[in-house]
C-alpha cells in the first residue's frame, strides 16, 4: 500500500511538472511582413464609368414626307457643309406645285374679273346719281347701285386674300421641293445612317432622323455618372485618366469640363453627369465606347509613402497565443 501511494505521488509530480512547462513556455513568434517606406506622389481618386461621344454632333432630318430616291453618304463618309447627301422623290410635291399654280391663275383671274365688275358698278352708280339728281331715277334704284358697288368691293378684297393664299401655297410647295434635297449642315463625318434607298419617311409630327454627323472626332467628350457621395469633390479642370476595353494596355487622359446639376436616379441611386473633354488625335476612341474613369481629386508630390496595409492590423491566431503567453500572470 505504501509503494502504491509513493507511485501515485511520483506520477502526480511528473504530470504537474509537464503541465507547468507547457503552461509557462513562451508561444510561437508571429510572422510579420515588412515593407520599406518610399518617396513619391500620392493621388486620391474617384472611379466611375462613362460613355464617349462627339463634342458636336448634328442630327439631319427631313422636313417633308416622301420616299428616299438617292443616298449620297454612308457610314464614315466625310462630308462638307452644303453637300447633297440624300434626295427624296419630288414627284408628289411637283404635282402639288402644279395644282398651286393652277389655283394661283384662277385666283388672279377672279381678281381681274371682280375689278372689272367693281369698275362697272361704280360707273353705273355715277350714272344713277346723275339721273337721281334730275329726278329720273328713284331712291330705291340709287340705293341698289350703291349696294352693288360695296358688294363688289367686298368680293374684290376676298378675292385678293384668296390670291395671297394661293401665292403662299405655291411658295410653300416650292420650299418643300427644295427640302427634298438633303444637304449636310456642317463639315464632319457621318456616324449614323438610319434610312435606305426606297424607304418612306413620314414627317407628319416630327422630322425623322436620316443621318447623324459628328463635327470633329479628334476631340471627344466622355460623360461619366459620379455618385452623389463623391460629386462634391469634383471640380472643372481636374485631371482624368481612363482605360477602354479596345486598348487594355493604353491609358488615356482628359480634363473635367462640367459637372451637370441635373441628377440621374436609377433604382434609388443618385448620380450626376460629369463631362470630360478628351483629345483623340489618333481617332482610337469611337463614339459609344465605355470608359473606366479615374478622376484625380487630390494629389501630393514628393512625400513619404507607406503601404496601406501598414495602417491596418488584424491579429492572427499565433499573435493571440504569443500575447497570451507573455502577459499571463505568474
Amino acid at each position: 500500500m505504501k509503494k502504491l501511494i509513493i507511485s501515485l505521488v511520483v506520477i502526480a509530480a511528473v504530470a504537474a511538472s509537464v503541465g507547468a512547462y507547457y503552461y509557462t513556455r513562451p508561444g510561437p513568434e508571429p510572422n510579420v511582413s515588412t515593407a520599406a517606406a518610399t518617396r513619391g506622389d500620392i493621388i486620391e481618386s474617384v472611379g466611375a464609368t462613362g460613355t464617349f461621344e462627339a463634342i458636336t454632333s448634328v442630327t439631319v432630318g427631313s422636313q417633308v414626307s416622301g420616299t428616299i430616291q438617292e443616298l449620297r453618304a454612308d457610314f464614315n463618309s466625310i462630308v462638307s457643309k452644303g453637300q447633297v447627301i440624300a434626295r427624296l422623290d419630288p414627284a408628289m410635291i411637283q404635282t402639288q406645285i402644279e395644282q398651286s399654280k393652277a389655283n394661283l391663275v384662277r385666283a388672279q383671274a377672279d381678281v381681274e374679273r371682280l375689278k372689272v365688275s367693281l369698275e362697272d358698278s361704280r360707273t353705273k352708280l355715277t350714272r344713277a346719281r346723275g339721273l337721281f339728281q334730275r329726278q329720273l331715277l328713284t331712291q330705291a334704284d340709287l340705293d341698289t347701285a350703291e349696294v352693288t358697288v360695296k358688294s363688289n368691293e367686298a368680293q374684290l378684297r376676298s378675292s385678293q386674300a384668296a390670291l395671297t393664299q394661293a401665292e403662299a401655297a405655291l411658295n410653300q410647295n416650292q420650299v418643300n421641293l427644295d427640302h427634298t434635297i438633303i444637304t449636310a449642315p456642317i463639315d464632319g463625318i457621318v456616324v449614323s445612317r438610319n434610312v435606305d434607298t426606297g424607304q418612306t419617311v413620314a414627317a407628319s409630327f416630327n422630322a425623322p432622323t436620316l443621318f447623324v454627323i459628328a463635327a470633329d472626332l479628334t476631340k471627344m467628350k466622355c460623360t461619366a455618372n459620379i455618385d452623389e457621395s463623391d460629386v462634391g469633390r469634383i471640380r472643372p479642370g481636374q485631371t482624368v485618366r481612363f482605360r477602354v476595353d479596345a486598348y487594355p494596355t493604353e491609358e488615356f487622359t482628359g480634363t473635367v469640363f462640367q459637372v451637370r446639376l441635373q441628377p440621374v436616379v436609377v433604382q434609388n441611386v443618385v448620380t450626376y453627369g460629369t463631362v470630360i473633354e478628351v483629345p483623340n488625335p489618333e481617332l482610337k476612341l469611337k463614339p459609344g465606347m465605355t470608359a473606366n474613369v479615374t478622376i484625380e481629386v487630390a494629389k501630393k508630390t514628393d512625400v513619404v509613402r507607406v503601404p496601406n496595409a501598414a495602417t491596418r492590423f488584424r491579429p492572427s491566431q499565433d499573435i493571440f497565443i504569443a500575447l497570451a503567453s507573455r502577459y499571463r500572470p505568474s
